[in-house]
C-alpha cells in the first residue's frame, strides 16, 4: 500500500478527471442494470400477460438506454485516459528531473539500460493501470454492488444459492495475488537486464566488430532473452492455472441458478421472466469477477513498476546546494585545494593531503600516470564529488557553500572523450548558452579554429551530427568542444587530456586554439604528455594521489627529478625522428 500512496501523490493534481470518469461509470453501470429488467417486463407482461402495447415502449426504452450508455461510455473513456496520460506525463517528467539532479556517484553504479527500462517500460505499466485498471476496479465495485441489490430484490434465497462460490473465488484471487506479484517483479528485472545488454552492445558496436565478438554478444543476448522468456512462461503458467478455476466457479454458479431457479418457477414462487432476468444478472456479476484476474494482473504490474520507479524518485542526490549556499558573482578564478583527501564510496583514498593554489589567470599543469588522481582532483573543483576531508575554495568560498548552478557555470570543460549531442553543430556549440546569437556562435567557432571545416559541411552550422558526434573526426569534435567552451566564456578552464586522442599534427592545430582559449583564464591542464603542460606557470606531478613534485618546466628539468626522467623518455623518440640521417657514403662526389 505504500507504493499506492506514493503514486496517489503524483496523480492527485488530476483527480477531478478520475472522479468525473468514475461518476460516468457509475451512471453507465446503473443503465446497464435496466436492460435485464426490461427483458423481465417483456416476458412477464408483454408476452405472458399479453400487454402487447408495452412491447414498442420497451423497444424504445432499450434504444434510449443504449444511446445514453454510448454517451457515458465515451465520456468515461475520454476522462480516464486523460487522467492516466496526464499523471504519467508528470511522472515521466519527475523521473527525468530526478535523473538530472542525481550526482555522479549514482551514475558510477547505475546501468543505462536499467534506467531506460524504468523510464519507458515501467512507466508504461503504470499508465496502463491508471488508464484502464483503476476504472475497471470501480466498475467491478459498482457492478457487483448494483447486481447484488437487484438479485436480493428479485429473490433472496436464489441469490444466496448463486453466491455459494464467492468464498472459493476470494481464496483463488488471494493466492493468485501472492504468486503473480513476485513473478512480475522478476520479469521487469530481467527485462531491464536485457535492455542494458542491448544498449551496451549498440553503444559499443564498433568495439564488438573490431574484436570480432559478434557471436559472443549474440550468445549473451540470447541467454538473457531466455531468462525473460522463462519468467514470462512462469507467469503464463500461473494464469493458465487461475483462469480455468474461475471458469469452473462461474459455471457452477450458473448451473445452481438454473436448477434452483427452475424449481422456484415450477412451484410458482418465481416468474419465468424473473428467472431470465436473474440469469442475466448472474452473468453480469460473473463477468467482472472473472475480469478480476486481469485487473489484479494490471495492479501487480503497476505495483512492481511503481516500486522500481520510486526507487529512483526517492533517491537523494549526494551533492546538493547547502541550505546556506551563496551565489558566486564576479568570479576572478582563484582556486585553492587545502589538505584535500578523497575516496570513492567503496575504495581506498584517491587523493591524499593535496595542497595547491592556482591564482587568477595562471595555468596549472597536472601530470601523472593513469590512476594517479588527476581527473578526481578537478572533479572536486566542480563539486561533482565532495572531499572526504579538507576543502576546495574558489575566490575564498568553499565550493560546498556555493550554489551549484553558479559554481559550474564558472567552470568550462574540454575533455578527452568529447561528447556531442545528436543535434546541429550550432546547438552543440551553444549548449552552455542556448540563447547565443549566430554571430556569437561563429565567433566562438573561429576562435577554436572550427569555422572553416564547419563551413564546408553540407548544411554548415545546421548540419546535424550523429550520435556522440559520429561523422566528425576526433580533431573536429575537439574543436567543436573548444568552441562550446569559448562561447560559455568561463573564468576557470579544465582541459582533461584534450589532445590525447588526436595525432601530432592535429594536436599542434588544437594547441593554437587552446592557447587562445586559456588566455586570461585560470586553467588546469590534465595530461600524460609533457608537451601539453610544459608552458604552464606551475606543473604538479601526482603519484598515487600525492603531490611528489611541483614547479616550472625548467626548474623540474634542472633538478634531475621524476619529471626529468619522463621528459627524457617522451622526447627521446621525437628527437631521434627529427635528427638528420647520416650520408650513406663518405667520399666526395
Amino acid at each position: 500500500m505504500d507504493i499506492v500512496k506514493k503514486l496517489y501523490r503524483i496523480c492527485r493534481p488530476h483527480l477531478l478527471r478520475l472522479v468525473l470518469a468514475v461518476s460516468a461509470m457509475f451512471i453507465l453501470t446503473g443503465l446497464g442494470m435496466v436492460r435485464p429488467y426490461l427483458a423481465m417486463l417483456l416476458i412477464d407482461r408483454g408476452i405472458k400477460g399479453q400487454e402487447y402495447a408495452l412491447i414498442p415502449q420497451l423497444a424504445v426504452a432499450v434504444i434510449i438506454i443504449s444511446a445514453a450508455r454510448g454517451v457515458f461510455h465515451f465520456t468515461q473513456y475520454f476522462l480516464v485516459e486523460g487522467f492516466g496520460q496526464r499523471s504519467v506525463y508528470d511522472l515521466r517528467n519527475a523521473l527525468y528531473r530526478k535523473l538530472q539532479t542525481l550526482s555522479w556517484s549514482f551514475y558510477d553504479d547505475a546501468q543505462t539500460g536499467q534506467l531506460m527500462a524504468r523510464l519507458t517500460g515501467d512507466v508504461e505499466g503504470i499508465r496502463v493501470f491508471l488508464s484502464a485498471g483503476v476504472i475497471r476496479y470501480c466498475d467491478f465495485v459498482f457492478m457487483v454492488g448494483f447486481t447484488l441489490i437487484v438479485l436480493f430484490t428479485i429473490n433472496w434465497s436464489l441469490t444466496l444459492v448463486a453466491l455459494v462460490f464467492l468464498p472459493f473465488l476470494a481464496y483463488a484471487v488471494f493466492r493468485f495475488d501472492r504468486t503473480i506479484r513476485p513473478a512480475y517483479a522478476a520479469i521487469q528485472e530481467e527485462m531491464a537486464h536485457l535492455t542494458s545488454i542491448l544498449q551496451e552492445n549498440v553503444t559499443g558496436v564498433r568495439v564488438v566488430k573490431a574484436f570480432a565478438q559478434e557471436p559472443e554478444e549474440i550468445r549473451k543476448f540470447a541467454a538473457q532473452n531466455q531468462q525473460v522468456r522463462n519468467r514470462r512462461l512462469f507467469s503464463a503458467d500461473i494464469w493458465a492455472a487461475f483462469f480455468p478455476y474461475l471458469g469452473l466457479l462461474s459455471n457452477v454458479s450458473a448451473v445452481l441458478v438454473l436448477w434452483y431457479g427452475g424449481t422456484l418457477v415450477m412451484r410458482g414462487d418465481l416468474t419465468f421472466g424473473a428467472l431470465v432476468a436473474f440469469s442475466s444478472y448472474i452473468w453480469t456479476l460473473i463477468w467482472p469477477i472473472r475480469e478480476l484476474g486481469w485487473m489484479t494482473n494490471l495492479l501487480e504490474q503497476a505495483l512492481a513498476a511503481g516500486a522500481r520507479v520510486m526507487e529512483i524518485l526517492e533517491r537523494q542526490p549526494s551533492i546538493a546546494d547547502a541550505p546556506d549556499a551563496v551565489g558566486l558573482a564576479g568570479v576572478r578564478g582563484h582556486v585553492e585545494f587545502r589538505q584535500v583527501r578523497f575516496a570513492f564510496s567503496r575504495g581506498e583514498e584517491v587523493l591524499q593531503g593535496i595542497d595547491l593554489s592556482a591564482p587568477p589567470g595562471k595555468i596549472t599543469g597536472i601530470l601523472g600516470t593513469t590512476g594517479s588522481g588527476k581527473t578526481s582532483l578537478v572533479n572536486l573543483m566542480g563539486r561533482f564529488y565532495d572531499v572526504s576531508s579538507g576543502s576546495v575554495l574558489i575566490d575564498g568560498h568553499d565550493v560546498r557553500k556555493v550554489k551549484l548552478q553558479d559554481l559550474r557555470s564558472s567552470i568550462g570543460y574540454v575533455l578527452q572523450e568529447t561528447f556531442l549531442f545528436s543535434a546541429s553543430i550550432r546547438e552543440n556549440i551553444a549548449y552552455g548558452r542556448p540563447g547565443a546569437s549566430m554571430g556569437e556562435v561563429e565567433a566562438a567557432a573561429k576562435a577554436a579554429a572550427a569555422h572553416d571545416f564547419i563551413a564546408e559541411l553540407p548544411y554548415g552550422y545546421d548540419t546535424v551530427v550523429g550520435e556522440r558526434g559520429v561523422g566528425l573526426s576526433g580533431g573536429q569534435k575537439q574543436r567543436v568542444a573548444m568552441a562550446r567552451a569559448f562561447l560559455k566564456d568561463p573564468r576557470i578552464l579544465v582541459l582533461d587530456d584534450a589532445t590525447a586522442s588526436v595525432d601530432m599534427e592535429t594536436e599542434r592545430d588544437i594547441q593554437d586554439a587552446l592557447r587562445r582559449l586559456m588566455l586570461g583564464r585560470t586553467t588546469f591542464i590534465i595530461a600524460h604528455r609533457i608537451s601539453s603542460v610544459m608552458h604552464a606557470d606551475e606543473i604538479v606531478l601526482l603519484e598515487r594521489g600525492r603531490v611528489v613534485e611541483r614547479g616550472t618546466h625548467d626548474r623540474l628539468l634542472s633538478t634531475g627529478s621524476i619529471y626529468a626522467d619522463i621528459y627524457r623518455i617522451q622526447f627521446r623518440d621525437r628527437e631521434g625522428m627529427v635528427r638528420e640521417p647520416a650520408p650513406a657514403g663518405g667520399g666526395d662526389v
